[in-house]
Parts: C-alpha cells; structure tokens; sequence
C-alpha cells in the first residue's frame, strides 16, 4: 500500500476517506493518533485499555466518516469528540467497573472513575484548592471524573451555558494559578 508522503489538505483527506482510501486511513492514523491517544489517556488510566480504545475509535472514524459534517467543525475535532466519548463510554462498561472496584480504585455513586489521587500525586490537587468552590466542584466533576458539561448541568441544575462559561473561568484561573508556582 503506497504511503501518502506530501501534506495533504484537510479537505482531501475528508475525501479520500469517504471513498475508504486505505491509505489515507493509514495517514490519518499516522498524523493523530498520538494526539487522540492523549485525550484518551485522560480519561482511560489503564494504558492498554487506552490503546484499544484508540483503536476502537479508529473503526468508529472509518465506519462513520459518511457522517463528519464540515459545517459542525474540523475533522480533528470530530474525531477528538469520538475518541472521548469512546474513552467515557469504556470508564462506563460493566466489565470496567467491575474490574476498578478489584483494583481497589475509588469509584462515586455514578461508577465514574475518580482520577484525583493523580492529581495529588502531581501536585494539581493543591493548587486546585485554591481555586473558588464552585471552580473547583467543576475542575473535580468534570475532568477528574469524566462527567460532561451537560451530566454537570443535569446534576446539579445548572444551565449548560453556565456551566460552560464557568469552566472556562476555572480553567483560565487555574493557569492562572499554575504560571505563579
């Protein structure tokens, strides 16, 4: 199978894969795989359930590329909305659940994943705290425990724009935060 060598547009891309170019795929892999893999490792601790979530969200971009819409945004950003939702859904499966309560994880009332003894370990806990209340419910919920911003608004009666402007504050004060340590 030839290798696609030359940059190649986004839009050819798109093309080339909705006419099932293999080799295509195969660039496509190349050029995002590590950068879909670290949005999975976000949420998916256990690094081989990482990669097969890569590469379960692979299939999905090949079976489902009939279905990006360029109106609605780039390829690399419909695909990172697969690859997190993939990594979500996998925190979510029975057999996952089952298998972090023998590991002995911490897991809330939602089977969620809570990711904040890594936090510690890094050292974000600390600075998190110094964050508001609410910034800080927001920054625990959403990124250590994988809910989305529309599961937050559901939670805790919160609009979904709210919650979304919110989180941007959190996060720019948290960058805040971190430039000054």
């Amino acid at each position: 199978m030839p290798k696609i060598e030359q940059k190649i547009t986004e839009e050819d891309l798109i093309s080339l894969l909705k006419g099932k170019s293999e080799t295509a795929f195969s660039y496509l892999y190349d050029h995002y795989a590590a950068a879909l893999l670290g949005i999975i490792s976000r949420v998916v601790v256990d690094e081989q359930r990482a990669n097969d979530v890569l590469q379960d969200t692979f299939v999905k971009i090949w079976k489902n590329i009939e279905t990006y819409e360029r109106g609605k945004g780039t390829l690399f950003t419909w695909m990172l909305n697969i690859a997190r939702n993939s990594a979500i859904d996998s925190n979510r499966s029975k057999h996952v659940k089952y298998k972090i309560q023998l590991d002995e994880r911490v897991v809330d009332n939602n089977n969620k994943v809570d990711n904040s003894a890594q936090m510690d370990i890094i050292g974000l806990k600390e600075t998190v705290l110094k964050l508001r209340q609410e910034y800080q419910n927001l920054i625990e919920f959403i990124y250590m425990k994988g809910f989305t911003q529309q599961e937050y608004s559901d939670e805790f009666g919160i609009p979904l724009g709210t919650v979304k402007t919110r989180t941007r504050a959190a996060l720019l004060e948290l960058r805040n935060l971190l430039k000054e340590s």
